[in-house]
């Protein structure tokens, strides 16, 4: 294993270095916009601009790898995303932001498929399980670094976007000088989304409440934190201690899920979500004059919130034949993408209507929907049978090229 990993360790170091700086930019843009006049609605349209984008790379990248490959492909989309973000400085206009960002979201699709497919093409079916717990360690370690990465500059400068753009510079220089072979094309997946409505509908449902509730948090959350008067460190710290929360509790959350119906770890989680949520909105202004009790229950509301794609994934495939994994991930990975579009706009709608702590209430009523969902649909259906459950499993929201690395996907020719 450890031969393995050191052949793939300028994939895995471009992986940090492009994702500290996606990190950086996230959290980093809305701030950016606010100062420049934006309003929320404009602020929410640029994270649906970029998961549109994102969604659409998904698609189109498979055919621009076949034709290109991996590396050039990698290349470019690195090369558009820093001139975009340097773009991004130097015209802050919304109608600019709006183009640029979509564009960004779809280069960013193009390399998540790049690395991921190298990893899932370099991995053997005796190790592609730890290669795949490698990888998303480092993604949510960059993504942390990144948040801190704030305290580089000002964001009312170009300091921090001329940052974003040389670690997409950078993070082509690992991968530019791998003697690795690239990966051979594969085919593109089929998505029968109606099938995995009608066999795992709560694992679907739960998707789609990721997508909602995390597309407007990702986007927007950076505003709340500003409405509460945080200056960057204070900022980087509550961004940080959110994904801490989902990054720690996710494996024993879903662990506890193995030997129960997961659709009552799903139910109680939302549950959970949803109430700290409502904290948060209601009492937020508060909380932040008692620092350790605000962070905690940030760390507690990512303890609930991130791990849910994870169970709803874990559940769906629960319901449905091993052979099928890959396509059944990849629909539910589409489910996901495609409602982080609306959250934004929908949240940031309310946020102008009812101020920034509304962003809270928005996420609290979406899990609290899911919530009620995953509580009556235990009434109305059996648990899966337990012969045809599997171990659960943390699964990145990348793109459907990781898919194949899980360990519960069935087994590759090699």
């Amino acid at each position: 294993m450890q031969s393995q990993l050191r052949g793939i360790t300028a994939i895995l170091f471009s992986t940090v270095i492009f994702l500290m700086g996606n990190g950086l930019l996230g959290t980093l843009l809305p701030l950016r916009a606010s100062i420049e006049g934006f309003s929320n609605i404009s602020i929410g349209a640029l994270g649906a601009w970029y998961f549109a984008g994102f969604v659409a790379g998904c698609f189109a990248g498979p055919q621009v790898m076949s034709e290109v490959g991996h590396i050039r492909s990698f290349a470019v989309a690195a090369a558009i995303i820093a001139a975009a973000v340097l773009m991004l400085a130097l015209w802050p206009t919304t109608i600019i932001w709006f183009v640029l960002r979509g564009i960004t979201g779809f280069c960013t699709a193009i390399l998540f498929m790049a690395i991921e497919s190298w990893l899932n093409d370099r991995a053997t079916n005796e190790t592609r399980g730890r290669v795949f717990a490698v990888y998303i360690g480092l993604n949510l370690a960059a993504l942390m670094i990144g948040q801190w990465l704030l305290l580089a500059g000002i964001p009312e400068s170009f300091e921090l976007f001329s940052v974003v753009a040389i670690l997409y510079c950078l993070c082509l220089v690992p991968i530019g000088l791998t003697r690795l072979p690239a990966p051979q094309p594969r085919p593109a997946l089929k998505l029968d989304l109606g099938r995995i409505f009608r066999i795992a509908p709560v694992g679907a449902a739960g998707c789609l409440t990721v997508g909602l509730a995390n597309g407007a948090f990702w986007t927007l959350a950076p505003l709340y934190a500003q409405s509460l008067g945080f200056g960057t460190r204070e900022l980087a710290l509550f961004m940080s201690v959110f994904i801490a929360g989902g990054a720690i509790i996710q494996w024993p959350l879903g662990r506890l899920s193995d030997g129960m119906d997961r659709r009552w770890i799903i139910a109680a989680t939302c549950a959970a979500a949803a109430a700290c949520g409502l904290v948060l909105g209601a009492a937020g202004q508060y909380l932040a004059s008692m620092p350790a009790l605000f962070f905690f229950i940030v760390f507690v509301l990512g303890a609930f919130m991130l791990p849910l794609y994870s169970l709803s994934v874990a559940h769906a495939n629960d319901r449905l034949p091993r052979a099928e994994f890959v396509e059944a991930s990849a629909g539910l990975l589409m489910i996901n993408a495609s409602t982080s579009i609306p959250g934004p706009l929908l949240a940031a709608a309310l946020m102008s209507a009812a101020g920034p702590s509304a962003l809270f209430l928005f996420t609290a009523l979406a899990h609290a929907a899911m919530a009620f969902y995953a509580f009556t649909r235990i009434s109305v259906r059996g648990a899966a049978p337990a012969e045809t459950r599997d171990v659960f499993t943390p699964v990145p929201q990348g793109s459907p090229a990781a898919l194949p690395l899980d360990p519960r996907a069935p087994e590759q020719k090699v």
